[in-house]
């Protein structure tokens, strides 16, 4: 039986890793050392929950809304497909004509931007709201942007955000799409069990069917 193909669909998280403009960045402190004498490295970091990919939770932008460690972790496992956008600024409608995103059941999207892990663009790739609403009325569990964020950087309201999580939809933000084709997978990205939080670093993997 052939064994199938991993794909590693994850930003690295490291110092320089590019942050939301203000967000904490990424940072290491060693606790021990082997080449000092210590047993074994043991480290330390602090770092934002939304440094590299991650999973938004509803109570990032919901002060009601469910932590991360309650989300439902079957949204982040599962059939998946991949598809490259034709609109330049944002996910449109126009970009969803003709699929069948109920049978998508998660949606990755590819934007136009190639950035370095360690690069930031104010005018990223985002979600638009009509895309949200077609999405959120679908049925779809997923959608991820290979881009920081579902709403444009200025925006105070949230709202693709929101109408994605009342649709039911989970959401992926700043995977690493450049190096897998268009098409379908199995997606795993699952959320770490942190109580309480906003969000969850994942390592986001596809696997070819």
């Amino acid at each position: 039986m052939t064994e199938r193909r991993i794909h590693d669909i994850s930003r690295a998280v490291r110092e320089g890793t590019a942050v939301w403009p203000g967000d904490t960045p990424f940072s290491r402190q060693w606790v021990m050392r082997i080449d000092q004498g210590n047993s074994c490295n043991v480290s330390t970091v602090t770092h934002s929950v939304h440094c590299g990919t991650h999973a938004d939770a509803p109570y990032h932008f919901d002060d009601h809304g469910v932590p991360i460690d309650q989300v439902d972790l079957s949204n982040y496992v599962g059939p998946c497909l991949v598809m490259t956008a034709k609109s330049r600024d944002c996910l449109r409608p126009a970009d969803l004509a003709g699929l069948d995103l109920r049978a998508v059941e998660r949606l990755l999207v590819r934007g136009p931007d190639r950035l370095r892990d360690d690069q930031w663009k104010d005018d990223f790739f985002y979600c638009s709201v009509d895309a949200a609403r077609a999405v959120a009325h679908s049925g779809l569990k997923l959608l991820g942007l290979d881009s920081p964020s579902m709403d444009f950087m200025s925006s105070k309201e949230l709202e693709a955000h929101k109408t994605l999580v009342s649709g039911g939809v989970a959401i992926l933000e700043s995977l690493d799409l450049s190096a897998v084709p268009d098409g379908r997978y199995e997606l795993i990205a699952l959320p770490l069990k942190m109580t309480g939080g906003d969000g969850s670093l994942v390592r986001a993997v596809l696997r070819d069917l």
